[in-house]
């Protein structure tokens, strides 16, 4: 997993609440296994009308969005059923951040686990942060793990919340199987000592 340190793009405003993981990545692209490729699905019942052309009006279509990095988003983001491609398409699609003022636990799980920081906020500060959005090519977001800040483009600076623990991860570009890696050296010996303990098994 990539290491999430400081991230400077453009944001994209999404002022929707209760923002489902079945909006995010709808049912038809879960039969994958794999992460990559699923960006194309990404909010696809929004971003494209029924004849699969693209819907102009949807802020991913919109030219100054096009390569968004982070998405600032209404309240409850990632409710809905646990699908883990609801990060994997967000990661495909480039977007490595997603501010709101709170999300599904499921799903804020998942983004820990696949390298994408869910930043969350006042709602007085998402506020803020959408107005900022909105501004579309002058929309640029600095957000620094480290810090825990969001710097707006006139300088202002938002503080976010976050587990100690899963900053450390974030920053240090772990998930579960990487942690359980740093430890294999105590594995290798404990596993080595119970084959001479009991070569049988």
């Amino acid at each position: 997993m990539d290491k999430f340190t400081t991230l400077t793009g453009v944001a994209a405003p999404l002022d929707i609440v209760n923002i489902d993981t079945d909006m995010i990545i709808p049912k038809q692209y879960l039969k994958t296994i794999t992460r990559h490729g699923l960006g194309k699905g990404l909010f696809s019942e929004m971003r494209y009308k029924d004849d699969g052309s693209e819907n102009p009006d949807f802020v991913l279509n919109k030219p100054a969005y096009r390569k968004a990095q982070i998405l600032v988003a209404g309240d409850n983001f990632g409710c809905g059923s646990s699908r883990e491609h609801a990060p994997w398409a967000l990661q495909d699609f480039g977007i490595k951040c997603v501010i709101s003022t709170n999300f599904a636990d499921i799903f804020y799980n998942n983004c820990f686990q696949n390298g994408v920081l869910p930043a969350k906020v006042s709602k007085e500060d998402l506020d803020k942060l959408m107005d900022d959005a909105q501004r579309g090519a002058n929309a640029t977001l600095t957000v620094d793990l480290e810090k825990q800040e969001i710097y707006g483009p006139d300088g202002g600076v938002v503080k976010f919340e976050i587990d100690g623990f899963r900053k450390h991860c974030l920053l240090n570009g772990l998930d579960d199987i990487g942690i359980t890696m740093q430890k294999d050296p105590s594995i290798g010996t404990f596993e080595k000592k119970v084959h001479e303990a009991r070569p049988w098994m």
